[in-house]
């Protein structure tokens, strides 16, 4: 399997809503992607930026649309990541501007989490949030959440 995003680290959003993505992810993505990386910035809560590489966010239109275009879900997934999302490229300094709408829905400012999440297609997709927030809505791990790995074999 190819270098997939993980782990973490912290990142300034500065007041223009850009953000530098930290080292580790920027050479990762410098070495998949390339100089001017494609992403399409979106949200279904409100709450983070998810940021996908061109790449996979077209992967998950496709599956997408093999759903009826009266489906619930696709209308409402549609509805929410068009509302939050916006296409973005990562400049030579590895900056990207995150989507206005969504910068003041999930207070994207100051200091933000940026969360590694390996996908389907590497190198999967980059979750930011305001840091404070994230730290408030973090949830211990239980143990129905054990069990349901464990019945995955992990």
């Amino acid at each position: 399997m190819a270098d997939v995003f993980r782990g973490s680290s912290l990142a300034s959003i500065e007041d223009t809503g850009r953000f530098k993505l930290p080292g580790v992810f920027k050479d990762l993505i410098d070495a998949q992607l390339g100089e001017g990386a494609k992403f399409f910035i979106t949200s279904l809560d409100g709450k983070r930026a998810l940021l996908y590489p061109i790449k996979e966010w077209e992967a998950r239109e496709a599956i997408l649309a093999t759903l009826p275009l009266s489906s619930p879900v696709r209308i409402k997934y549609q509805q929410l990541a068009a509302y939050y999302g916006a296409p973005a490229v990562m400049d030579k300094q590895g900056r990207i501007q995150l989507p206005a709408v969504l910068r003041s829905a999930a207070n994207l400012k100051g200091e933000a989490i940026v969360l590694g999440m390996a996908g389907k297609l590497e190198p999967g997709f980059l979750e930011v949030m305001n840091h404070e927030m994230f730290k408030g809505d973090m949830k211990p791990f239980t143990e129905e959440d054990n069990a349901a790995l464990a019945a995955l074999g992990m």
